[in-house]
């Protein structure tokens, strides 16, 4: 292999992996982003128990803007305190977006496992051309 197309393959690991690198810190600014949230008083469900009447759900446009809970992950839950009988909202987390967001990263390190596979071989191939070529410059200095 020479030493362009190897060029290439140094070049296309190196964009997979920033790719990934991007992804991962958008993933992580938008996490830093939803767990910053101002506290004003601390919610019955988090000193006492509580039921969920209504289980995890998006929020609508009119509870977007005048509900705070939706807007740190955009889904929300109702739940119902045992001890002061408070009916509230509370932010939670969507199975089916953190599933797709999973399947997301897997797919991305899957690509970069294949890239860098692919980078091994082309080194392999390179290396074992310049043992072979080492080995056939001895044989024909006898």
């Amino acid at each position: 292999m020479e030493p362009r197309a190897l060029g290439r393959c140094v070049l296309l690991a190196l964009g997979a992996l920033a790719w990934s690198l991007r992804l991962a810190g958008a993933t992580a600014s938008s996490e830093a982003k939803r767990s910053v949230s101002p506290l004003v008083a601390t919610p019955c469900w988090q000193a006492e128990d509580f039921v969920v009447v209504l289980d995890c759900a998006p929020c609508t446009n009119f509870q977007a803007k005048t509900m705070p809970e939706c807007s740190t992950t955009g889904f929300i839950e109702q739940i119902n305190c045992a001890v002061s009988k408070k009916e509230e909202y509370r932010s939670c987390r969507s199975v089916v977006t953190e599933a797709h967001s999973f399947w997301k990263f897997e797919g991305a390190m899957i690509c970069v496992a294949v890239v860098f596979a692919l980078l091994v071989m082309c080194r392999q191939r390179v290396l074992d051309r310049k043992a072979l070529e080492k080995v056939r410059k001895q044989i024909e200095s006898i």
